[in-house]
Formats: C-alpha cells, sequence, structure tokens
C-alpha cells in the first residue's frame, strides 16, 4: 500500500508541475457546462419571418400582427412580392415566407376557408417543422371556426428539402466536422511530436527557414485531410442520397478559406501544448467542443442568449455550416456564400499570422 501511495504521490506531483495541463482539468469543463447550458437547447423560438402582404387590408394586416406578436417569430423583412421574398430563404435570412393573398378580405363572408401560404426553409429540417407547427398554431388561435369550415386554411411548402429529412442537413455538417477534426488534429499533434521526440532541433539547423518549416508540416496533413473528405464525399452523396445541388467546383473554393483556419488553428495548438496528450485535449476542449456547440450544427443559434450569438461569430464552423447546407440543399453558390467565404479568409490570414508569430517564437 504504501508503494502505490508513493507513486500516487509521484502522478499528482508531476499534474502540478505541469502549468497547462492544471487549467484544462479544472477550468474546461466549467468552461464546457457554461457553453453548453446555454447553447444547448433544442426550443425553437423566435423564428425569423419574411411577410408578403399582397392583399395590404386591415384583415391582413390583423393576421401579420397575430403572428409578429407571438414569442415564436420575428419579423425580418417585407417584401413586395415572392421573387423578393426567394433570396432570403437562400442566404437563411429568413427561415419561413408567409404569403397573403389579394382577396384575401374579400373572402370573409363566403362558406370557403380564406388561404394563406407559408414556404418553410427546409435546409434546417428542425427549425421548419416546428416553424409550421408554430404557424398552424397561431392560425388556429387567431381564425376561429365557421361552422366545420375553418375560417383560414394553412398551404405548407418547404423547400429545399421538401421532405424534411434530418439527415440531409445533418450529414453535410459531419462533413465539416472530419475535416476540422482531422486537419486541426493531426497538425497540432504532428508538430508537437517533433517537440517531444527532438528532431525539432534538428530541423532548426537545417537552411529551412521557419515559414517553409511550417508549410512543409501543413501541407502534408493538408493533403491527407483532403483524401478523406474526398472519401466520405461518396457516402453522403450515394450512400445517404444527400442531394448536391450546387456545384463542386465552388464547393472546394469555398472551402479553401476554413481549411486554412483549421491548419492554423492546428498550428496554434502546437505552439500552446508540449505533449500530444496536452495537443489533443486542447484541440478538443478548447478549440472543437465550443465550434460544435455554437456553429448551428446541431443547436439553433437564434434561440442562444445574445452574448452567445455574438461569439458565434467568431467561429470558422458557424461559416462553413453555411457553405455545405447552401450547397448540397440550395444550390446556391459564391453570388449567394460570398460574405461567408470572406469572413472565413478573414479568419484564416488572422489565425495564420497568430500562430505564425508564436511558432516563430517558440523556434527562437
Amino acid at each position: 500500500m504504501s508503494t502505490l501511495l508513493a507513486f500516487i504521490k509521484k502522478e499528482l506531483s508531476q499534474l502540478r508541475r505541469d502549468p497547462k495541463i492544471l487549467p484544462l482539468l479544472f477550468v474546461a469543463p466549467v468552461f464546457q457546462l457554461v457553453i453548453l447550458g446555454y447553447a444547448a437547447t433544442t426550443d425553437v423560438k423566435q423564428v425569423e419571418l419574411a411577410v408578403v402582404d399582397l392583399d395590404r387590408t386591415a384583415e391582413s394586416r390583423d393576421l401579420v400582427r397575430a403572428f409578429t406578436a407571438s414569442r415564436y417569430f420575428r419579423l425580418v423583412a417585407a417584401p413586395a412580392g415572392f421573387p423578393e421574398a426567394a433570396p432570403l430563404l437562400e442566404r437563411g435570412t429568413a427561415r419561413l415566407v408567409l404569403t397573403v393573398p389579394a382577396g384575401f378580405a374579400a373572402e370573409l363572408d363566403r362558406t370557403t376557408p380564406r388561404t394563406v401560404q407559408i414556404v418553410a426553409d427546409g435546409a434546417d429540417a428542425t427549425s421548419g417543422t416546428i416553424g409550421l407547427a408554430y404557424a398552424a398554431a397561431v392560425l388556429q388561435s387567431r381564425s376561429g371556426q365557421r361552422g366545420a369550415v375553418p375560417a383560414v386554411e394553412l398551404r405548407p411548402t418547404v423547400r429545399y428539402n421538401p421532405d424534411l429529412v434530418s439527415r440531409n442537413f445533418m450529414v453535410p455538417g459531419v462533413l465539416a466536422l472530419i475535416l476540422m477534426v482531422m486537419s486541426m488534429m493531426l497538425t497540432s499533434m504532428a508538430l508537437v511530436r517533433e517537440g517531444e521526440v527532438g528532431t525539432m532541433e534538428q530541423l532548426l539547423v537545417t537552411p529551412l527557414t521557419p515559414l517553409e518549416i511550417i508549410l512543409g508540416k501543413l501541407v502534408p496533413y493538408a493533403m491527407v485531410a483532403t483524401v478523406q473528405i474526398v472519401t466520405a464525399l461518396p457516402v453522403a452523396l450515394f450512400w445517404f442520397r444527400v442531394p448536391l445541388r450546387g456545384s463542386l467546383l465552388e464547393l472546394a473554393i469555398l472551402t479553401v478559406p476554413f481549411f486554412a483556419c483549421t491548419l492554423g488553428l492546428g498550428l496554434l495548438v502546437s505552439t500552446l501544448a508540449r505533449t500530444q496528450q496536452q495537443a489533443m485535449m486542447l484541440s478538443a476542449l478548447v478549440f472543437m467542443l465550443p465550434q460544435i456547440y455554437l456553429s448551428g450544427f446541431i443547436f439553433p443559434i437564434q434561440n442562444m442568449p445574445v452574448p452567445f450569438q455574438l461569439a458565434t461569430y467568431l467561429v470558422p464552423l458557424r461559416y462553413y455550416v453555411t457553405i455545405l447546407r447552401g450547397v448540397f440543399l440550395k444550390g446556391v453558390g459564391f453570388a449567394v456564400l460570398w460574405p461567408e467565404f470572406v469572413a472565413l479568409s478573414v479568419m484564416a490570414i488572422a489565425i495564420l499570422a497568430l500562430a505564425r508569430a508564436r511558432f516563430r517564437r517558440r523556434l527562437g
């Protein structure tokens, strides 16, 4: 027993002497719990709603107020017609489009129900399904009944994912996770391993510059991650039958800045960790899991508290998930997704610059 206690004491002492592992052991769980507690909610509130009011009467405005006064919807636009509303669905600015047809008020005294149309964005099956259910509830509570005939009849239409199949919007997100995990983890652990086995010093005495060392380390693992994602893509298309409505070439171009972000984060982790164990824990707990929680991949961003919604703008995975779902399900390309491309490019430049500066300092 004394030998075992001495060994346990030795391990605790080793942990205490490691200044980087202690925060991971005690601070990271609290950090993860705070993020998960606020971000991990399946409730769908404040669904983004665009309204096309073609009737423009007191009755149609009263119907629109029934939607906007509820806690379920948030009015984001009032386009003049559906052609102007369609781009809002493509960009994800609106999740539902309510269309009140001309002559809506004139049908008040008829025995047939008045008709309104709601078009939902099926690229996010969760928000689309629940949004349609909320719309039906608002109409049911607002319209009343005239005998056996409802006062207002809802005609829903789902775009981009008509059957609301959850795997059609989950699988593109999983592809993003594969790319992020493999590129970041492989890069960080490979660079740290050089320091562990003592070969980093051998690299420093070669004619290679620090930039050439960085590129020499990043490019092979970028190629490995590329092969892995190319291998996984046919599985998504042919096994899970996720539709690819956009251009594969545009998808490849839009992927480049996200790739640069994940490789830069892997390089940054390698400058913060001294062992492969530290690199793995830093990558997973500090960089990967928060991105999964805050990217909108699983939990809708609009349901999070405002500070967390603002924090999502610093998450590269948020933009890339939007790109993948846009290209796969909506068939949109650079013309619509250029804001995400620009945001990822700016983040990639900043991350790579910071990682390179820290890497050069560590080499020095």
